[in-house]
């Protein structure tokens, strides 16, 4: 198995590849735009924010009555649950239902849980074949590529891509028209819904009141996924429970206003149970998975917050580090600000430099539609796993922070900088000595000027003396 890139080697080579930044670029100022012209429609867009915040944060301070609540409902309504404790207990429950009952090919809704625990790959490794029927997830796994953004798989590819990519694994005529290159797809999986016998999906909001199941797509696949084969698995992050189906008005009037900037997704569908006598359609078998895979240690631990988030993407399209290096570069299913913060507390120590790969700007907590401070959280997270750093940065940092506080050793330091920081003409310097070296590499340093402020306020108080 060859190593994995680090960080700083993942960036370069995906500032390097201009296709894709210009992809990135142009699709997540896009989605700011709408997004932004989207909840300027919406009377008391702040006041929303807020309620749903209150909502999220009250679910998870009560989060296992919740959790015993929507069982019991779901149970009653027909539906089977499941627990996982671990991304390996998930797929072994779906894997083992399969074996036992004979499914053989399995249709998918875009769920990122079922990239986080590599369901995918479990369930072929069992002799049963997974078709991704979201147009995106169809893409990246025809072009055997990975999803680079939460809600936009393929925002990193353009037209030609996605038309080689078809063209040589379906076999179908070369064409870049999106209209032609969408019915081709259309074809292609409207016989695989003939034949599955297996549909998996991920849950957006799962309703404890009801028990209810919501679902949110932009495609009929989602519905087709859910009624046409004879068992529907439904994998559900133990953090998707809301309260009372009152609450779900609010979520649903933010989440696709901040993610696409629609006003609603265009297929809102509400699951409660298998298929009843008299239905029309429907899964025989519905089977609830709760996937807690670390998200308990997250809830009890220093940053609960995180899993306030609803997975909408807005901090990824208002992220200028994850527009200027797109998702792949993350290393993870979960990419930008949110991502940096899920990764490391999920998948563990390889993950730590993620939060350091954030300017603070804030855009992201701007976009959140439930209020998540993420820039904050990054701090705190860095703070957490400082120990983790390299010993040289470690050592830097503790020097830098012991020079700002003697006095005397920060004017010599500000000396030393004015003496030897190059020049641009401009009172920039653009290529920094040594541990400056690589900070000057994406930015310019502002040189000390030749009178420093203290020095200036002594003259002036000696002026008015």
């Amino acid at each position: 198995m060859s190593r994995v890139k680090g960080l700083r080697a993942r960036i370069a080579d995906a500032t390097e590849n201009r296709r894709v930044v210009r992809a990135v670029h142009r699709a997540t100022w896009h989605k700011v735009d709408a997004r932004v012209a989207a909840l300027g429609k919406l009377r008391h867009a702040e006041e929303l924010r807020a309620r749903a915040a209150r909502i999220r944060q009250h679910t998870l301070e009560n989060l296992p009555r919740y959790l015993e609540q929507f069982v019991e409902r779901a149970e009653s309504l027909g539906a089977r649950v499941h627990f996982a404790p671990d991304a390996a207990a998930a797929c072994r429950i779906i894997t083992d239902l399969a074996r036992t009952q004979g499914l053989k090919l399995a249709v998918k809704g875009k769920s990122m849980t079922s990239e986080e625990i590599r369901l995918n790959e479990a369930l072929e490794a069992v002799g049963v074949r997974v078709v991704e029927t979201d147009l995106g997830e169809f893409i990246v796994q025809i072009d055997h590529d990975r999803p680079s953004h939460i809600i936009t798989p393929i925002i990193h590819k353009d037209r030609r891509e996605v038309a080689h990519a078809m063209a040589r694994e379906l076999g179908c005529e070369y064409t870049e028209d999106p209209t032609e290159m969408t019915k081709i797809a259309r074809r292609y999986l409207r016989d695989i819904f003939r034949h599955c016998d297996l549909g998996i999906t991920g849950v957006n909001f799962a309703v404890a009141e009801t028990g209810t199941l919501c679902l949110l797509t932009n495609e009929g696949n989602g519905r087709m996924t859910i009624t046409r084969p004879r068992v529907h698995v439904a994998l559900l992050g133990i953090e998707k429970i809301i309260p009372r189906l009152a609450d779900l008005p609010v979520l649903l009037k933010l989440l696709a206003r901040s993610s696409t900037g629609q006003p609603m997704g265009v297929y809102t569908t509400l699951i409660n149970g298998p298929k009843r006598p008299g239905d029309v359609d429907g899964p025989e078998e519905l089977h609830v998975v709760l996937l807690d895979n670390g998200r308990s240690d997250i809830l009890t631990g220093p940053l609960p917050e995180v899993l306030l988030c609803v997975r909408c993407g807005a901090c990824l399209n208002a992220c200028p580090a994850y527009r200027n290096i797109g998702g792949h570069a993350y290393n993870s299913v979960y990419p930008g600000p949110i991502g940096s913060l899920l990764s490391p507390l999920l998948y563990g120590h390889a993950y730590d430099e993620l939060p350091r790969a954030s300017s603070l700007c804030g855009a992201c907590r701007l976009a959140c539609p439930v209020k998540i401070d993420i820039p904050d959280l990054l701090i705190r997270l860095r703070a957490l796993t400082r120990d983790r750093q390299p010993w040289s940065k470690r050592v830097l940092m503790r020097a830098w922070g012991r020079a700002m506080q003697i006095p005397w050793f920060y004017r010599l330091g500000q000396s030393l900088l004015r003496e030897f920081l190059p020049d641009n003409g401009e009172g920039w310097s653009e290529r920094g000595p040594g541990p400056l070296k690589d900070w000057t590499a994406s930015r310019d340093l502002l040189r000390p000027q030749a009178l420093s402020f203290r020095r200036l306020w002594e003259e002036e108080l000696h002026d008015e003396r």
